[in-house]
């Protein structure tokens, strides 16, 4: 009897993108656990999530701020697990466990919590590296778990937002906190929570950003060839009815990366002085040419 086999192609676009994801949640847990050994823990700084109930536990517990954590993040998983779903448990279970491991071998880097004696700069230094270690994570659609899961589960129960659950746990734990410190303290936790948004955004949004130009003119077949021959452009055309004259023409919509924007402009007001043109921000873009490879097309 003779056995075909069919031979299966290695798909190395799905290989890169599962080893970028791994490379980012490893990073961001790593640069979190740096962070929590170096800034916030030292300067006994407020934060919210697991991590803060795991110091003020610390505190009273003969056990490391990491495997207070730890211990956290497991029950959350398993409940997550329960009333959430396997998919939730296998994007969360990596940083569930990562996370606490990497913070105990910071803790046990000697002299990582003498790196600054100024209290305002370890939660500036916190806030930011923060933003910066949750966004890697959660840019490829994995999660920290912790109180991510309560909050889902949350969300489930009670069909309120999420982000409304959100404020309200860190809210509850950052304030729990507050009675065991003075309130300079709290301050600073605030501090931390406001940088951490700040830049969990920008880094959420970095690279995907776009300027969007919109120029109405006469000239519009003449705009519409040279941004798409010369720019490489993508270009649509939309029809619009001028306000005054009520004159039926064509508008050009072009979206661009930052760096063409002024070669864009310029190429529109040579052809057309007066056109009418506006430039908006656009703080993601997604499709060919821009999330997905671009065709190349004659161009008439």
């Amino acid at each position: 009897m003779r056995c075909n086999l069919k031979k299966q192609s290695i798909n190395w676009k799905k290989v890169r993108r599962s080893f970028r994801a791994g490379a980012f949640i490893a990073v961001g847990n790593a640069v979190l656990a740096f962070l929590v050994a170096a800034f916030v823990i030292p300067h006994d700084i407020i934060m919210g999530g697991t991590t803060g109930i795991g110091i003020v536990l610390a505190g009273v517990l003969p056990i490391e701020t990491a495997w207070v954590v730890l211990i956290l993040n497991l029950i959350l998983l398993v409940l997550g697990l329960v009333f959430l779903g396997k998919k939730l448990f296998l994007t969360t279970v990596a940083s569930s466990v990562l996370y606490p491991v990497m913070l105990s071998l910071m803790q046990r880097i000697p002299g990582i919590g003498a790196m600054t004696d100024n209290e305002l700069l370890a939660a500036i230094f916190a806030g930011v590296l923060m933003g910066l270690a949750l966004g890697m994570v959660m840019r490829v659609g994995s999660s920290t778990g912790g109180m991510d899961i309560l909050n889902l589960m949350l969300h489930k129960w009670f069909h309120l937002p999420v982000a409304v659950f959100v404020y309200l746990t860190d809210f509850a734990v950052v304030g729990g906190q507050a009675f065991f410190h003075k309130p300079e303290k709290l301050l600073y936790g605030i501090v931390v929570l406001a940088l951490e948004t700040i830049v969990l955004d920008q880094v959420m949004l970095f690279g995907t950003d776009q300027i969007q130009i919109f120029a109405i003119s006469s000239e519009y077949e003449q705009i519409r060839r040279r941004l798409l021959k010369e720019l490489e452009a993508g270009v649509t055309m939309t029809m619009i009815e001028t306000g005054c004259l009520e004159k039926q023409q064509k508008g050009v919509l072009c979206v661009i990366p930052n760096r063409k924007l002024y070669a864009a402009t310029e190429l529109i007001q040579e052809i057309d002085p007066e056109a009418f043109i506006t430039v908006t921000k656009i703080k993601e873009v997604r499709g060919r040419g821009f999330t997905s490879e671009r065709k190349p097309l004659e161009i008439d």
